[in-house]
This record gives structure tokens, sequence and C-alpha cells, in this order.
């Protein structure tokens, strides 16, 4: 069974309860790639916000 460091997974989940606002024991519940997978999504969609943002600053 593969292991992550136990640090990548807070990183991930404190982006991701920052971002989506879902509770603590939802996001452990996720596997790992679903989680990075969100992490993604959510990361494109904020560039892509901020691309916007700057168009118009």
């Amino acid at each position: 069974m593969l292991r992550y460091p136990v640090e990548v997974i807070w990183q991930e989940v404190a982006y991701l309860a920052y971002h989506l606002h879902w509770p603590l024991d939802d996001l452990l519940d996720l596997e790992h790639l679903d989680r990075v997978r969100l992490v993604r999504s959510v990361a494109g969609l904020n560039e892509r916000a901020w691309e916007v943002v700057r168009e118009f600053a």
C-alpha cells in the first residue's frame, strides 16, 4: 500500500477546505487521486478568475 506524506495530505485538505468549505472528514475520506484532481480543478478555476481580474485591471 502506497502512503503519501502527511504534509502533502494536509496541504491538499487545507487548500480544498479553504476554497470549497467542505468538512474535514469529507475531505479526508476522499482518495488521494480524487483530492489531487479537485486541487487541480480548483486551481484552474482560480487561475481563470485571476486572468479576468488582470484583464480588467
